[in-house]
């Protein structure tokens, strides 16, 4: 894994085997605030809220949520899987707790990578976390649960069997009524397999460096 600085002074990481970026060159805190919490965990008004996120990654969109939920006061319950974890010394040398000027954050932020896969853990108060070492390919989220879900797979052409009607069909099934997705990607392929299965598609200005995003809405 090579270690990127992206525009906003915080860490990215380029993925040989994907050949692949983790967040965005443009600003990886940045995408991960406007997606997730902007675009996102904002849309909600209740304390409690259930999130599954498809790609854990770098940990950065759970890490922002958890602070979120500490400044907010909200109960978080999420949900993550990840086929390719990261080895824990690549974790240590990211920049986001400093970045984010959370220092207090440093253990949290660790925790998520250090816990035991398949089991649910109280990471703070307010954020408790379950990841799961498997792709959703093979994993069958419980239906119907989420009210939120951060979809940030790799790119339809980096990783095409995450972006099909038969994925978004789980997608679908796990959310509650009401729920929503949201995502970086806004091809027409992706927002096609999407209405496929029911979702509707609301096209959002993206982060800096991207002209959309998706946020997709069971009804």
């Amino acid at each position: 894994m090579l270690i990127i600085t992206t525009q906003d002074g915080s860490h990215t990481l380029f993925s040989e085997q994907f050949n692949e970026v983790y967040h965005s060159r443009q600003g990886a805190i940045e995408e991960a605030i406007h997606i997730c919490i902007k675009s996102g965990l904002n849309y909600f008004t209740q304390q409690e809220i259930k999130i599954f996120e498809v790609g854990f990654g770098t940990g950065l969109n759970a890490l922002v949520t958890m602070l979120e939920a500490e400044k907010r006061n909200l109960n978080i319950h999420y949900e993550t899987i990840e086929p390719y974890p990261l080895p824990i010394e690549t974790i240590k040398e990211l920049n986001y707790t400093q970045q984010l000027g959370y220092e207090f954050c440093y253990g949290p932020y660790h925790s998520l990578h250090l816990c035991r896969w398949k089991e649910w853990h109280e990471i703070t108060k307010h954020f408790s976390f379950k990841k799961n070492d498997s792709s959703l390919i093979t994993f069958n989220p419980q239906p119907p649960t989420y009210n939120l879900i951060y979809f940030d797979a790799f790119a339809p052409e980096h990783q095409p069997e995450m972006w099909t009607p038969e994925v978004f069909q789980k997608i679908f099934d796990s959310l509650i009524p009401g729920g929503i997705l949201v995502t970086y990607c806004s091809k027409v392929s992706v927002q096609r397999a999407m209405k496929e299965v029911g979702f509707a598609i609301e096209k959002l200005q993206g982060p800096h460096g991207r002209r959309e995003m998706l946020r997709s809405h069971k009804k």
